[in-house]
């Protein structure tokens, strides 16, 4: 989720380090349209296949352990049969966090089709029972959709800088405006008696339906990538991801259907809403941060539509 660099605005000391880690010389080729952040750049190795190099600026302490977190859930995930680039390299300067991944020559899907979507649903069920670090998803959905703090999940709860700032960011939410301000107060209604998960069985992405970290290639989903944000959880998450975006249009309704029904199996109505609560949460806050006031109410409309939805299949 980080904010990245453009090629031209490496910095030669990333470039160095990462040529000293994977023993050969880098050289930018280009940006590449892929990560909601557009921070992949593609470069060439001296002597090796192309890859991608994703360069954050330090941000928190725990940045470089995070992107090695990530790398272990990449190798752990390969290891299944999970279509996600192999990383080559992970690495960190005094004002950069870096990682080398593979390049695959496919292109960011452009928007989603109800075969691409099958197609994710298979993927995600590669997920099932697949966590394997500390990156609980699933109680900081809870948590956001609630408005409860750590405390109240239980003493082992543990939040991410990322996760923490981002909630304090969120609780800020009904102060932008009245019609803000009311889809959040339902949202909490409708959470407000859900009691916190107690299990994280499954490996969860956590940005898998951005368009640009599914790469595609005639047709078929070839590669899932930006996985740095990966942790725990219920793989319904990434479901419920996906249900947002196929708002988008009409002839996903039908496969919207069987992503809520896959949804209310793993986690149950409560679960979904949740689950719902806290990505439509995610998506006013996102556009508010960024200063874009003029897609907020499309996404407050498709708040209210989705919590409708909801409401209607219980």
């Amino acid at each position: 989720m980080n904010e990245g660099t453009h090629p031209e605005e490496l910095p030669a000391e990333v470039l160095d380090d990462v040529a000293s880690v994977v023993g050969a010389e880098v050289t930018p080729l280009g940006r590449l349209p892929r990560g909601v952040n557009g921070v992949a750049v593609r470069v060439q190795l001296v002597g090796r296949a192309n890859a991608v190099l994703k360069a954050a600026p330090r941000a928190h302490p725990d940045q470089l352990a995070e992107t090695l977190r990530a790398r272990r859930i990449v190798e752990h995930m390969r290891g299944r049969g999970y279509p996600t680039p192999a990383w080559l390299g992970v690495g960190a300067t005094a004002t950069h966090v870096w990682h080398l991944m593979d390049f695959v020559d496919a292109a960011p899907a452009p928007e989603l089709t109800p075969s691409l979507v099958e197609q994710l649903m298979e993927i995600i069920e590669l997920q099932a029972g697949q966590a394997s670090e500390p990156y609980d998803h699933w109680s900081y959905a809870w948590r956001v959709a609630t408005g409860q703090d750590p405390a109240v999940a239980g003493p082992d709860v543990n939040e991410t800088p990322e996760q923490s700032l981002l909630r304090q960011s969120l609780a800020r939410l009904p102060g932008y405006s009245s019609e803000v301000s009311a889809l959040v107060e339902c949202l909490r209604l409708v959470c407000a008696d859900v009691p916190p998960p107690r299990e994280a069985p499954d490996m969860v992405h956590a940005d898998l339906a951005t368009p640009g970290n599914v790469l595609v290639r005639d047709g078929a989903v070839v590669a899932v990538v930006d996985i740095g944000n990966a942790g725990s959880g219920t793989r319904a998450t990434d479901l419920t991801t996906l249900v947002w975006y196929t708002f988008r249009d009409p002839l996903l309704d039908g496969v919207r259907r069987r992503l809520w029904t896959r949804i209310f199996d793993l986690v149950g109505w409560e679960g979904a809403a949740v689950l719902a609560a806290a990505h439509i949460l995610h998506m006013l806050e996102i556009p508010i941060r960024d200063g874009r006031h003029d897609a907020v109410p499309g996404v407050v409309r498709r708040g209210h539509r989705a919590l409708d939805e909801l409401n209607a299949l219980r």
